[in-house]
């Protein structure tokens, strides 16, 4: 299919000292000053080596499983979803995106 891009800006949230929750935006920089524009980017897992990342935020609605692999192995994968559930994630409309294989 076609490609879409998104360009976002990111800020660490003012409320947490690290680094896990940023507050990101998709809207133009003129809107900046909207607090509605930005929202929470909130990192819930981390790969041990950055493998991976689990982003979400605190009303549980937005989830995404990011990877620098195309594909993930599948036991890690099962790993990830199962620390995501007991964070109290529902999981039922989750879509994997079809990915191309890694070039070599």
């Amino acid at each position: 299919g076609d490609i879409v891009e998104a360009v976002g800006e990111a800020k660490q949230s003012g409320d947490d000292s690290s680094n896990a929750k940023l507050k990101v935006r998709f809207a133009p920089k003129i809107l900046s000053f909207l607090p509605f524009v930005w929202g929470n980017y909130w990192i819930i897992d981390l790969g041990s080596d950055y493998e991976y990342v689990v982003v979400g935020e605190p009303d549980r609605e937005y989830l995404w499983i990011l990877s620098r692999t195309p594909q993930m192995e599948e036991s890690k994968l099962q790993s990830v979803i199962s620390v995501v559930k007991a964070k109290g994630y529902d999981l039922t409309g989750l879509i994997r995106t079809k990915q191309s294989p890694a070039a070599k």
